[in-house]
């Protein structure tokens, strides 16, 4: 069965006890083929040239601060993908070989939504870096891994649609409405999903607040090794989860 492929919003550690986000993923997973191995490519490793992290054992990374000390104790002991990462590997051209980071364990960006949704922790998984922020490239990525989807890989891009951080008042708590800026990004590419204009999605520098959504491209980008990895993009995707988290959108979908 070809499995489909996901773009998520992977907030950070608290989404653990955020009931409607956990609902939501865990409905989400469970809907889902059950994968083989999972492959996550997310915005908190930015690497170039082309890498995969460990394949065993798979340590964690807590790549974030200022959170209480329970987030920093957090296990997620998932077999190691050698395998995966040999097949990654073959897929890639001669002239842009897979590197390997045998001691680069997964961050949160992987492992916080793989809590939620496959708890069990009994599936192979495998982290790729994000070698360039130009969408064109990680597209081709996509296109490069799409036989993966035929042997039963789940491949997740994990970001955030929107994420301007320093624009956002944490204080305001999680059910916060969204600043303008947040709400007009999210509306600007959930139209453009909706419509598969792929082209559009492309230059999104020019879209409506991106300095405001984006202050840095590293969340967004994922989107684009996802959207490759589609059958036919410009067929139209619909969102699985949307909303804002803390004034930021959560919006994720799949692609099939």
């Amino acid at each position: 069965m070809q499995m489909p492929s996901l773009y998520i919003g992977h907030g950070a550690p608290p989404l653990l006890e955020h009931p409607q986000w956990r609902s939501e993923l865990q409905a989400w997973a469970a809907d889902l083929p059950t994968p083989k191995a999972i492959l996550v490519i997310s915005a908190h490793w930015e690497s170039a040239p082309l890498m995969v992290g460990a394949t065993t054992p798979v340590p964690l990374i807590y790549d974030f601060y200022g959170f209480p000390e329970k987030y920093y104790q957090l296990q997620y002991a998932a077999p190691g993908a050698p395998e995966l990462a040999a097949r990654v590997a073959s897929l890639m051209p001669d002239n842009e070989p897979l590197h390997q980071a045998p001691t680069r364990g997964l961050d949160h960006g992987a492992y916080v939504p793989l809590m939620i949704m496959y708890p069990d922790a009994n599936i192979p998984v495998l982290q790729m870096s994000v070698p360039t922020e130009d969408p064109l490239k990680l597209f081709e990525i996509g296109q490069r891994l799409r036989p993966l989807r035929d042997e039963g890989v789940l491949i997740i891009g994990s970001g955030f649609l929107t994420h301007g951080l320093p624009f956002t008042d944490m204080s305001r708590g999680a059910n916060q409405a969204a600043p303008g800026w947040s709400a007009d990004f999210d509306a600007w590419a959930n139209e453009a999903l909706v419509r598969g204009d792929v082209e559009s999605l492309m230059n999104y520098r020019a879209a409506p607040a991106f300095k405001y959504a984006h202050p840095t491209a590293d969340h967004l980008v994922p989107m684009y090794l996802t959207l490759g990895l589609a059958t036919d993009a410009s067929a139209g995707i619909n969102s699985t989860i949307d909303g804002f988290w803390y004034g930021l959108s959560k919006r994720s979908f799949q692609v099939s």
